[in-house]
């Protein structure tokens, strides 16, 4: 089974002392988009282990006004490394934005608009979770510019939101679909799978209800049992394997029913409807990251960076309200940097173009000629003089195939 790794994550690299460097200079810098991160919600599900927090005090606590000052003081530090890049993607994710009043929402994507340059037709995408109050909101958000939701649906059916400690019902998510699509033609839904006593019907049936509504993008995600969740210390029964291969089975029948074509591990979208800025992320393109527990990537011409922001929202808060720094910076090592490269794009069923690997990270292909000719040989990819991608087998032993291009493995 594929595990999850989070949109944006960084995953550290044990370097080793650097030697004569193999880079040479970026011709030209990736593209550049802006993930902020909002890290509240109404209540942590058992097994989210995304940097969300209950505010004591309840939702009316959250200190927004506080916060969006916090996110422009970040933003303003770090935005004189991006002066003259455009931004093509916002992503405002959590946590759960939705709970963060429209005019603060405003306001901070008034402040974004004055710092950094958008492209004319950015893609701007806010998470939401189903609920009466947050629905409501959607047509407000429509009007302040962004132009893309993503639901965070899970399942309709009831027994299954209620095993995976969610807030709502399933006739509040579908409540939720209808109003998001009376406003947005670009919508996404998230539907979990593989979860306490489902079986293949029951999935078949979510992503039935989700082609009902017909979003433009849909994401499945397989639960999994990650460390310092509720779900890890007392975790439920799943199905076995034979059950949870036949869910993959019925899932890929209805998947293709509904006309969307899969383009990542856990990603399908309707023609021309992918998200720009998780296809950023899996291109190894750069993205700024502001907000408490936000990564961020930067490319210069002669390194490339990971920015990590400090995780706990009340000490972001008074980082910035006291001119403190509250983010760590590193290169990212020259023996790190396949690793980081294929963690990404081996994601894609389409792969990546050879080139692009030498466009965004500075070397050239003879630092991934071993692990892809080991890679061919197990059946894992496939490739030609200008294209690299995941064989079915390279998607289903993804682990496996990033793993080949860890420098431990090629030592």
């Amino acid at each position: 089974m594929i595990p999850i790794i989070p949109v944006g994550a960084s995953i550290r690299v044990a370097s080793r002392p650097r030697g004569p460097t193999q880079r040479f200079r970026l011709a030209a810098l990736p593209p550049l988009a802006l993930y902020i991160h909002f890290p509240w919600c109404v209540k942590k599900c058992p097994y989210c282990d995304f940097n969300s927090h209950e505010q004591p005090g309840g939702v009316a606590a959250i200190p927004e006004e506080r916060y969006v000052d916090a996110l422009v003081a970040d933003l303003d530090r770090v935005v004189p490394q991006v002066w003259g890049r455009r931004v093509h993607a916002i992503f405002i994710g959590g946590g759960t934005p939705s709970l963060i009043a429209p005019k603060a929402i405003d306001r901070l994507l008034s402040e974004v608009r004055a710092r950094v340059v958008l492209e004319a037709d950015a893609e701007i995408t806010l998470e939401a979770n189903p609920g009466t109050v947050e629905a409501g909101r959607f047509a407000d958000y429509r009007a302040l510019g962004i132009n893309r939701l993503s639901l965070g649906i899970q399942s309709f059916d009831d027994r299954f939101l209620k095993a995976l400690g969610r807030i709502h019902d399933g006739a509040e998510a579908r409540r939720a679909v209808e109003i998001a699509l009376a406003h947005f033609d670009n919508i996404n839904l998230d539907l979990m799978y593989g979860l306490p006593g489902q079986d293949a019907s029951d999935a078949a049936r979510d992503v039935a209800q989700a082609r009902a509504f017909a979003p433009s993008h849909l994401s499945l995600y397989q639960l999994t049992l990650e460390p310092n969740t509720l779900f890890a210390k007392y975790p439920p029964r799943l199905p076995d394997e034979d059950m949870a291969d036949a869910i993959d089975a019925a899932i890929a029948h209805e998947v293709t029913i509904g006309g969307w074509r899969r383009y990542e591990v856990s990603a399908y979208a309707m023609p021309g409807r992918e998200s720009r800025h998780n296809l950023n992320y899996w291109n190894f393109g750069d993205y700024l990251g502001i907000g408490a527990g936000a990564h961020g990537k930067l490319s210069f011409p002669d390194r490339i960076v990971r920015q990590t922001r400090i995780r706990n929202p009340d000490l972001y808060l008074d980082r910035f309200a006291n001119a403190m720094a509250a983010y760590d910076e590193e290169p990212v090592d020259d023996e790190a940097l396949p690793f980081e490269f294929m963690l990404n794009a081996m994601r894609l069923v389409e792969g990546v173009p050879l080139r692009r690997f030498e466009e965004r990270t500075g070397l050239s292909l003879a630092a991934i000629e071993a692990p892809l000719a080991v890679a061919e040989s197990r059946g894992l990819i496939e490739r030609d003089a200008f294209q690299v991608r995941p064989t079915a087998r390279g998607l289903l032993f993804l682990n496996d195939l990033q793993g080949l291009f860890l420098p431990s493995a090629n030592r």
